[in-house]
């Protein structure tokens, strides 16, 4: 190939290369005829080595060398060459080069040409890649362009100053009142510079934006003319008059009218005109619709243009392209929390969307219709949800599980409907939910005690069915173990009766504790459950000591644990394993959750391990007195073991016998100092709270500070949040609170335990920040506790 061939050859010759190789080859043998022609002093062909050397850039090689022939070719007279040469700057320079400050000074001398046509040259290159440097020079140029009566001149002068603005905001005032002046032109490229131009600056400047708002009744008349005018070919696209023009005024008129009622007020008439006389039939009056429904949400309209704009919406949901179905939803997800209603009426559009194959638009659906479920359709919403889960891919299984699992919570008509929905969720995606779950739905069958029949008849049933769902096996195998007698009586009234014997009970059980899907914690539930039923049988307790003492020698720790205390129980304190393996409480729920795990404080009293046994709420006092015996036969008054995850209420007990006092020589012979719990001291006391604190030595480093809150007022406290902070030296441990709010006159109370561990014996400081809203105000406050009292002041 001769170093002087034709663009149109190089081309050819390079789209012949059979492989990458040869390409190569060909574009180095051409890239060195090219350096060797710009060597050339006087070179006749110029511009056409330059057009050789922007191809070769365009498909990735390098092509640096050829920036000074571009300086060079912008200075020349000719306009072929400068046309080349300022196309050369676009590619090859950017602000960021040197050799671009070489091409300021022929690009100001360019634009005060006499030819338009060069000064267009010029004026695209500048905003193409135009310096900060760069646009400080030139602009009183473009300001002067913008004056200038050559339309073609100055629409692309307004897109020039667009640039500018962007790199140098300050410049802004410099163009505001040049631009306002071209919206009076006629010319639909001037105008469309002109909107754009004062949606720049309007987005830079709030002062400037308040200066256009006066410009609204200029802009609608110029909407008007383009919606009512008539067939004109030079505007026409598919039969809409000049649809660029017309979204660039209605995103101008958003932004005028956002927040401002006497602006939304001028444009309401206008945007309703438009809504109803533009096709959409067709993808350019879709176009306009869109960005009308954007302005009328997002401005201060009236409820009925608002109506109208989401049936816009609901219209777009039928329609057959998925990137207008997609947009449709996302609009109609940011407005359903103020135009529910509005939204309500396109729930089977929306739903019919959950059908559809594309994934995007499946998600979208997803949220949309969650965000729809209310008191009034939850129902009906509900069963289409579940179907939808039952078929929906991985990717949003566990998304649609949350999501029904918030909407039953808030929502559910009753405590049956509520399960039933959340053991469906558990049996179609049990292995998609979050851990939170669990513990959530054990507490919601806990308070249904008249559904704890049928409840555990119906995860009998599930459990025998399916056992790889592991949050459905988890609490299957509590309500088996919680309520195996009801069970096993099998006069559920709930359901259909089917006779479970003791032996199918244990079947089930041990066949998930043998099972290679369980879990360790599915193993731990599934054993805490075959302990708890060797108190609600008779004939197998045996078989329940064999199962047991198997996992003694288990090579998970946790589950091992668990078979040697529960075999101590059997031998050494079988005369307490039934108070100790009774019925778990009623587990009060502390503060408003969610039951896909939103919030981890809502029952933590459930999250044991399933199943370590929980003291009964109230016993005689010699059986409560034994049980306390198992930490040592103290006399002080004491909090339940961790290692039981249950709660002792009622008043204070005093343990005086000994009968179980050496259980605890399975931890060593653990002794406990006996505790007197100091009486409460107030540390806070403003606008109706009142904070008091009491102490309880722990260990010799270890303490407990309990801090309750109280509200005198009149009027209700939300939202109350206690933070502290301690020495660094200090570790400090927070539970979860009682609650957080506080009813009016002292109607209930609020706790919160701190657990302090004091190693260095440094002297205790604690500031505690307090947060709450009272009647619609938020409220924070701040105290510092330098006395805790009923301690020994050389421990701390």
């Amino acid at each position: 190939m001769s170093p002087s061939v034709p663009l149109q050859e190089m081309i050819r010759a390079i789209r012949s290369a059979r492989t990458q190789c040869e390409e190569r080859g060909v574009i180095q043998r051409e890239c060195a005829a090219i350096r060797a022609q710009f060597r050339q002093a006087d070179n006749g062909g110029r511009s056409h080595t330059l057009a050789k050397l922007l191809y070769v850039h365009m498909l990735g090689y390098p092509a640096h060398f050829g920036q000074m022939e571009c300086v060079r070719m912008i200075a020349s007279p000719r306009y072929s060459e400068k046309r080349v040469g300022y196309l050369g700057a676009m590619m090859l320079l950017d602000e960021k080069q040197d050799a671009s400050l070489l091409i300021t000074n022929s690009i100001k001398n360019d634009l005060s040409h006499s030819n338009q046509y060069v000064q267009s040259l010029a004026l695209c290159t500048l905003a193409c890649m135009g310096s900060a440097e760069m646009c400080r020079d030139l602009a009183p140029e473009i300001d002067r362009l913008l004056r200038a009566s050559n339309s073609y001149i100055k629409k692309k002068a307004a897109l020039c100053a667009v640039h500018i603005v962007r790199k140098v905001h300050e410049l802004g005032e410099l163009f505001a009142p040049v631009a306002r002046s071209l919206l009076s032109e006629k010319n639909h490229g001037v105008l469309h510079g002109a909107v754009v131009l004062i949606i720049e600056l309007c987005e830079r400047n709030p002062e400037t934006l308040e200066r256009f708002r006066k410009t609204v009744p200029d802009l609608v008349q110029i909407m008007k003319g383009l919606v009512l005018s008539g067939y004109s070919p030079e505007h026409d696209v598919a039969g809409i008059s000049d649809p660029f023009l017309q979204v660039r005024i209605l995103k101008l008129l958003r932004i005028l009218g956002r927040n401002n009622e006497g602006a939304s007020d001028a444009m309401n008439d206008l945007l309703a005109q438009v809504a109803t006389n533009t096709d959409s039939t067709k993808t350019v009056g879709n176009a306009v619709l869109y960005e009308t429904v954007l302005t009328v949400l997002d401005i201060k309209s009236e409820s009925g243009l608002r109506v109208l704009a989401v049936n816009i919406l609901g219209r777009f949901l039928l329609n057959n392209d998925r990137n207008i179905r997609y947009i449709a939803m996302t609009s109609l997800q940011k407005i359903v929390g103020t135009d529910h209603n509005a939204v309500q009426r396109h729930r089977g559009t929306i739903v019919d969307c959950l059908k559809d194959q594309d994934a995007s638009v499946k998600r979208r659906a997803l949220e949309l219709s969650l965000a729809l479920v209310s008191a009034s359709n939850v129902r009906s919403m509900m069963k289409e949800l579940l179907l939808f889960l039952s078929s929906c891919p991985a990717e949003l299984r566990a998304h649609a599980a949350s999501g029904i699992f918030n909407a039953a919570e808030r929502y559910a008509p009753s405590q049956r409907w509520h399960i039933d929905t959340m053991l469906h969720v558990l049996i179609t995606a049990g292995g998609d939910v979050r851990d939170e779950t669990v513990p959530n739905l054990i507490q919601l069958i806990t308070n249904a005690s008249e559904l704890h029949c049928y409840t555990v008849h119906k995860l009998y049933r599930a459990l025998l069915t399916d056992i790889s769902q592991q949050s459905l096996v988890q609490v299957a195998c509590w309500c088996i173990g919680e309520y195996g007698d009801l069970l096993l009586r099998g006069d559920c009234q709930e359901t259909e009766p089917v006779q479970v014997t003791e032996d199918d009970a244990l079947d089930a059980l041990e066949t998930v504790l043998q099972s290679h899907m369980s879990s360790p914690a599915t193993r731990g539930f599934a054993l805490t459950a075959t302990m708890k039923l060797s108190t609600r049988i008779t004939d197998n307790v045996d078989r329940i000591r064999s199962i047991v003492s198997i996992y003694g020698s288990c090579i998970d720790v946790e589950l091992q644990q668990r078979a040697v205390e529960y075999n101590a129980l059997f031998k050494k304190y079988d005369h307490m394993r039934a108070a100790v393996l009774e019925r778990m409480p009623v587990i009060e729920k502390n503060s408003p959750g969610h039951t896909n795990g939103e919030s981890t404080k809502d029952i933590p009293t459930a999250k044991l391990k399933q199943g370590e046994p929980l003291l009964p709420p109230q016993q005689p006092a010699n059986q409560v007195c034994d049980l306390l015996d198992l930490l040592g036969g103290s006399e002080e008054t004491l909090q339940p073991s961790p290692a039981f995850g249950g709660t002792v209420p009622g008043p204070c007990i005093n343990a005086a016998s000994t009968a179980g006092g050496d259980l605890l020589d399975l931890l060593g012979g653990l002794e406990l100092a006996p505790l007197t719990p100091a009486p409460p001291v107030p540390v806070y006391d403003k606008g109706g709270l009142t904070l008091t604190l009491t102490c309880e030595k722990q260990s010799d480093t270890g303490l407990t500070v309990t801090l309750t809150a109280s509200n005198s007022t009149d009027s209700d406290i939300s939202s109350f949040t206690l933070q502290a902070a301690v020495p660094k030296s200090v570790q400090l441990h927070m539970k979860a609170p009682s609650g957080d709010s506080l009813p009016a006159r002292g109607a209930a109370k609020v706790t919160q335990m701190v657990v302090l561990n004091n190693p260095n014996k440094v002297n205790l400081k604690m500031r505690v920040r307090i947060s709450y809203t009272h009647q619609a105000s938020a409220f924070q406050d701040t105290v510092q506790i330098d006395s805790f009292p009923g301690l020994d002041a050389a421990g701390h």
